[in-house]
């Protein structure tokens, strides 16, 4: 038996198993629970457990804030998203990633007027520039 499997907890890992099997550290996870992204069972003496599927619901968080959604989005669309599978079309889910796309792209839009800028700033630099300075 792994010795950071909790014994007598049947298919439920400690915090610390479930931070070395997904990469993510326990801090991390603590904060997951915080934002109720996770929610662990709680033994008698205040240990949290976690079910096997926490694995695959701490790879989904990953997943959805390495896509630019915030722990408030996730935690609003969670209930779209099954363990396994795509996140569901609800409306929740749905409306959240409408808002987050469109705020990337107002984003990409205002980094490409600054790389135009930025751009036609070099080139009039170096159109200018003294070949003998160099």
């Amino acid at each position: 038996m792994d010795a950071k499997v909790k014994p007598g907890a049947g298919d439920h890992m400690l915090i610390g198993e479930v931070a070395r099997r997904t990469g993510v550290a326990a801090r991390l996870l603590r904060y997951y629970e915080e934002q109720g992204l996770l929610r662990p069972h709680r033994d008698p003496n205040g240990y949290r457990t976690y079910p096997e599927d926490a694995l695959r619901t701490v790879e989904r968080i990953r997943e959805l804030l390495a896509a630019g959604l915030t722990t408030d989005d996730i935690a609003a669309l969670l209930p779209c998203a099954p363990v396994d599978g795509p996140v569901q079309a609800c409306e929740m889910s749905v409306r959240v990633m409408a808002e987050r796309t469109a705020e990337l792209n107002r984003r990409i839009e205002v980094l490409d007027r600054q790389r135009a800028q930025l751009t036609a700033q070099l080139d009039a630099s170096l159109a200018h520039a003294d070949p003998s300075a160099s």
